[in-house]
């Protein structure tokens, strides 16, 4: 017979070693960080075995049209403002429209890192599910990618109109050189 202490002393080793992986998958996350271009290319790597996957297999449509949907949310929230300017106009404050207007950096609502992350989960739990034969649901996929392309139109015709109407872009694209006057 067990005593009462027995139980979390056999879930003691078991809390130690998810600590001790969760600390080194931390100190890899973290060096990956300034690696921006490796990172995209492993994520890239990852995205085609999925797409590999999902052809090999000839299924798993709705998986696939599931992680479209969540990618495309992914990257509204990356080409969003931290602040939407349509919710601060009621405040007082919003991103400068005018050239007397003080300016302000674009901050993102998702940063760069955190879109990279949740990306590469989302190709791997994708992965991950095609394995799983009850949810490869047969459906007809041509009429799944349409909507796709139909909803990633709309969507991204409504963000870039957000950005032209507020006058922000959110590609950084590098420090802007002055050539002062010729």
């Amino acid at each position: 017979m067990e005593g009462p202490g027995s139980e979390g002393a056999a879930a003691a080793p078991l809390a130690q070693w998810r600590s001790d992986f969760s600390r080194a998958f931390q100190y890899y996350l973290d060096r990956s960080t300034p690696h921006t271009v490796n990172r995209w290319l492993g994520t890239l790597a990852v995205a085609m075995i999925y797409i590999l996957r999902v052809y090999y297999v000839q299924g798993f449509y709705v998986i696939s049209y599931g992680l479209g949907i969540y990618v495309l949310n992914l990257l509204i929230g990356f080409f969003s403002p931290k602040v939407d300017p349509e919710l601060e106009a009621l405040d007082g404050a919003s991103l400068p429209t005018k050239g007397a207007d003080e300016f302000r950096p674009f901050v993102r609502r998702l940063p760069e890192f955190k879109f990279w992350y949740s990306i590469t989960k989302a190709f791997i739990v994708a992965f991950m599910l095609t394995f799983i034969s009850v949810l490869d649901v047969p459906v007809f996929w041509p009429i799944l990618l349409c909507y796709w392309i139909v909803l990633f139109v709309l969507t991204m015709k409504r963000q870039i109109l957000h950005m032209i109407k507020y006058k922000y872009v959110p590609f950084d694209i590098g420090k802007q050189r002055y050539t002062g006057k010729k």
